[in-house]
């Protein structure tokens, strides 16, 4: 049972709920007031660094955001199987965890092979993943600014493919999905937060995905959104530290003779 039983279809949920998932929790970080000493950057690096404006970062977004609600209906409706009530049959609660835990180590897989490529390929970094870096300093709502064609294949055909792989029913999706977009919105939000749950439990952070964004770190730090293990078993981890900045705020330093 769940709460938008009765009213909507778990298809239009798995489609439209992290869209709406993703503007509100952006939208969270995006109205906080500046909190300078949870900044791992300060606002006039932020205004100086970034190459892109934010109303070109939304509609970035929204593009992507097309794309993927088209594909998850596509998605839903040839996969759709139902009982004889003509409701799909949703397995037990431990069978949907274990589903959502192999849909974040797939998604993972899929995003870390896709992502180091673009790096390495030239005429992809110059022509299509370029346009994810030119937040160099990155903040919450731009945690989706990408090319169309990156936005495709990086996030939209990662959560297709974990949908498949694990089978699980697209009420299951709404919740792995809402909270992939969750994960990947904190990621990007440029704030140390104290009591930030995802700062405990994944070292695949803030912190972390800010090394990548950095010059030093773009040819590392590849993996996202859960889990590091594909950097640390392929050699692209970098290590940092956090430090206290003179002006104020933090700041995620590369640590480049610690390297493993």
């Amino acid at each position: 049972m769940v709460f938008w039983e009765g009213y909507v279809s778990d298809d239009v949920m798995g489609t439209f709920a992290p869209i709406v998932v993703y503007w509100l929790y952006a939208g969270f970080y995006q109205l906080l007031p500046r909190l300078d000493r949870y900044r791992l950057h300060t606002e006039k690096e932020e205004e100086q660094k970034n190459l892109v404006r934010l109303s070109t970062v939304v509609k970035g977004v929204l593009l992507q955001q097309l794309v993927q609600a088209t594909v998850a209906q596509v998605l839903f409706l040839v996969t759709a199987h139902a009982s004889l009530l003509g409701v799909p049959v949703q397995p037990s609660i431990p069978v949907q965890i274990l589903q959502v835990f192999i849909a974040m180590l797939v998604m993972d897989t899929w995003q870390y092979f896709v992502h180091r490529y673009m790096h390495h390929n030239k005429f992809l970094y110059r022509h299509i993943h370029s346009q994810h870096h030119r937040l160099v300093v990155p903040y919450a709502v731009g945690a989706l600014y990408n090319h169309p064609l990156e936005g495709l294949l990086l996030d939209t055909f990662g959560g297709a493919m974990s949908f498949l792989i694990t089978g699980m029913t697209p009420r299951t999706a709404v919740f792995f999905f809402c909270f992939a977009v969750i994960k990947t919105i904190d990621d990007h939000c440029g704030l140390w937060l104290p009591g930030n749950i995802f700062h405990m439990f994944f070292q695949n952070n803030t912190a972390y995905h800010d090394i990548h964004h950095q010059l030093q770190g773009s040819k590392y730090n590849y993996s996202q959104p859960f889990f590091s293990v594909w950097d640390r078993m392929l050699g692209t981890y970098m290590p940092y530290s956090l430090v206290t900045r003179l002006q104020g705020g933090l700041e995620a330093r590369p640590l480049k003779d610690l390297r493993v």
